[in-house]
């Protein structure tokens, strides 16, 4: 019955380490029961990743139309790039292969990054609306979604921008904290150096953070030492499942 209703759409965000999936009430930004994850398979191929994507819908019994956030930038509804994923993903037909897997129905993909942003500026903080706004996601790597007045630049992928000799994910995502196995007040100075970079080149008006890490914002944005203010995402982990089923309720493709 839950796939019939207009005000409820269903969204998967695609990671490098897992694939999660939950249905979207579309008037408040809330999921309607529970969200459904599954170990990313390795190697994440496309067709590998593509099983996956079938098996959560089977598992939630979802019929209708779907939206999907990958870690890679989308042009024309191919991925161009491949963050944190198998590269064969790289000149990858996106459309072709999840319609092949999924049966036909309407399908969106996007940049996961970009889908949680989008998602931020509808349900989260209203200083996501307003002005610049630069809002970055810390997990496996580091997404980046450039918005000005809520309106969105799509595919800007500054995780990968070189901050001294690394680029900045490979420093500062929450995966480099786990790795090299850093306080939080060691690494929030890695990140400031990275936030301080994207200042420079940007001059955003506020940074929004999130991400899994964003749940304990009190632990280290408080440590950050930027000129911008930073403030946690309100929508935290949600956000690319919650922007891939607004892509595709707004019939979005990249």
């Amino acid at each position: 019955m839950l796939g019939v209703m207009t005000n409820i759409g269903f969204g998967i965000d695609i990671g490098g380490s897992g694939i999660k999936g939950a249905r979207v009430n579309m008037d408040d930004g809330e999921f309607v029961g529970d969200r459904i994850k599954i170990k990313t398979p390795q190697p994440s191929t496309p067709e590998a990743v593509a099983g996956t994507v079938a098996e959560i819908l089977r598992t939630s019994e979802w019929t209708g139309p779907v939206g999907i956030t990958l870690p890679s930038v989308i042009r024309g509804q191919v991925a161009q790039t491949a963050a944190n994923i198998d590269a064969g993903w790289i000149g990858t037909d996106v459309h072709e292969l999840f319609d092949r897997h999924l049966g036909g129905r309407e399908i969106s993909v996007l940049n996961d990054a970009d889908a949680a942003g989008i998602a931020e500026v509808a349900f989260g903080d209203p200083r996501a609306r307003k002005g610049s706004a630069l809002f970055l996601t810390f997990g496996t790597g580091i997404g980046s979604a450039l918005l000005m007045d809520g309106r969105l630049f799509p595919n800007t992928e500054i995780g990968h921008l070189k901050v001294g000799k690394q680029e900045a994910e490979e420093q500062a995502s929450s995966a480099a904290k786990d790795r090299d196995e850093l306080s939080y007040k060691k690494w929030a100075k890695r990140v400031s150096k990275v936030l301080n970079e994207y200042e420079r080149l940007l001059n955003p008006g506020v940074i929004i953070v999130g991400g899994g890490i964003s749940r304990d914002h009190e632990r280290w944005v408080p440590l950050l030492d930027v000129g911008t203010p930073v403030f946690p995402a309100r929508l935290r982990n949600r956000a690319g499942i919650v922007g891939a089923a607004m892509a595709v309720a707004s019939h979005l493709a990249p």
